[in-house]
């Protein structure tokens, strides 16, 4: 692991990375892996509490999201496994990309024909396979931003690739699906979004595959561990050993004990923002807002806002260091929920006490994603990046989206004010735990592990 930053150069040639190709091919990427999650989150509340279901409901519906959870169970496979056809044709990163925009797709379509208020678990249905798919998605789409290019573009690569993300969760699956809603209907607006995972498809197809697809990893494990067997238990005994066991051994094995305060920290960073993004949508509708103010609230001014904070975030990792970038974020991840309860409190539907709170949070949330996604690339060996930044992302939501099934529960019991102080409340945990990695993690004393990553290249 490593906080140092890479070579240094000019802005003129900074600015240069932009131009690549590839990195101009990760913006549509960014676009295809943002789209169905809030289709399956945030956007799907507000159809659901718009059609009458009731807060518990929605929130138990919302743990479909587990599913981008738990992918580092099956990345391992994503990460192995040839898809027959597909993989002669297009490779193995392209391969499984094209495979899951088309489950995606279809899922959508599912949804779109199927009425929440008379079949709600029919709809929980299409959206688990939606958010299944989705998360493979995303684990094909990480894997091939990481081995397409050399390790001094991978700046400019996450850098497009949010910008697309947050065009898709903000703009098109947030907005522009709330617009359709309001004035064309549910299902409409969930077929156009079907269409639009063209998008990504049209962009597999144009992009080419990396040159270092298939690069073997070095074994962290002794050869007589993965060799024990022969014949088809012992092909299957080394698989395993390769595809899942390698991995957490080489984490571990570069980290130390420190590890699992690592892991716990991963694990507990988003917890106060997701669990009350459950609620977010359905709050507004409570309070009395529109569906045009909400939409032109959350996604067109929250995205300008995030883009200015994951800005702001990219300077102070650059000016005083991840960590302290890490810490900053962290305070106000958890003083901006407390907006929330202010809102609650005043009772105004206005919109300007929306955009106030609204714009507040989001600011937060861009700088913490500039430095918390710093800080995850720096957790990952390049031997490994599929299946261990699978873990990475798999950890980061479970905690949050395990609680949020609950947010409707308490919400329902207590009210809205006592959800978000419990929500705000989430994030003290995370707090004190990067002040504990801050004192016991040196930059300095990890710097060999970056050096080996870029050497390996």
């Amino acid at each position: 692991m490593s906080h140092a930053a890479t070579a240094k150069h000019s802005w003129r040639e900074s600015l240069s990375v932009y131009r690549h190709p590839r990195v101009i091919g990760m913006l549509f990427l960014g676009f295809s892996a943002g789209l169905p999650l809030v289709l399956v989150f945030a956007t799907l509340s507000a159809w659901l509490r718009d059609v009458g279901v009731s807060r518990t409901a929605i929130g138990f519906v919302s743990w479909v999201a587990l599913t981008y959870s738990i992918k580092v169970l099956w990345s391992p496979i994503v990460d192995h496994v040839k898809i027959p056809v597909l993989h002669s044709a297009l490779g193995r990163r392209r391969s499984w990309m094209i495979l899951a925009i088309c489950g995606v797709a279809a899922g959508l379509v599912g949804m779109a024909t199927t009425d929440p208020a008379q079949d709600l678990w029919r709809m929980a249905l299409f959206a688990l396979i939606v958010a299944f798919c989705s998360a493979t998605q995303d684990i094909a789409i990480d894997a091939y931003r990481i081995e397409a290019v050399d390790l001094e573009l991978q700046g400019g690569m996450a850098g497009t690739y949010q910008a697309g993300y947050m065009l898709g969760v903000r703009i098109v699956g947030g907005a522009f699906a709330l617009y359709i809603a309001e004035q064309f209907g549910w299902s409409t607006s969930y077929l156009i979004m079907a269409a639009c995972m063209g998008v990504g498809f049209v962009t597999v197809l144009i992009i080419r595959e990396p040159d270092t697809a298939e690069r073997v990893a070095q074994p962290v494990v002794a050869a007589p561990a993965r060799s024990r067997l022969i014949g088809l238990p012992g092909k299957a005994l080394r698989w395993f050993v390769r595809a899942i066991i390698e991995p957490f051994v080489d984490f571990f094995a570069r980290n130390g004990r420190l590890g699992l305060v690592i892991l716990l920290f991963v694990g507990l960073f988003r917890l106060s923002d997701i669990t009350l993004g459950v609620m977010a949508n359905p709050f507004y509708i409570d309070m009395g807002f529109s569906l045009s103010d909400i939409a032109t609230a959350t996604k067109v001014l929250g995205l300008a806002v995030t883009i200015a904070g994951a800005g702001f975030g990219g300077l102070l990792v650059y000016r005083i260091g991840v960590m302290w970038a890490l810490l900053i974020s962290a305070v106000l991840l958890m003083l901006t929920n407390l907006l929330f309860a202010w809102m609650a409190w005043f009772g105004s539907s206005e919109f300007w006490v929306i955009a106030v709170a609204v714009s507040a949070d989001n600011f937060a949330f861009g700088i913490s994603g500039s430095a918390f996604i710093a800080y995850l690339s720096s957790l990952t060996s390049v031997s490994y990046t599929a299946t261990q930044y699978a873990l990475f992302t798999s950890l980061m939501l479970l905690p949050g989206k395990i609680l949020a099934g609950f947010s409707g529960v308490i919400v329902d019991a207590e009210g809205y004010i006592v959800f978000f102080l419990y929500a705000s409340s989430l994030g003290i945990p995370a707090i004190l735990l990067v002040l504990y990695l801050m004192k016991y993690v040196s930059a300095d004393a990890q710097a060999p592990a970056r050096q080996a990553t870029a050497q390996s290249r």
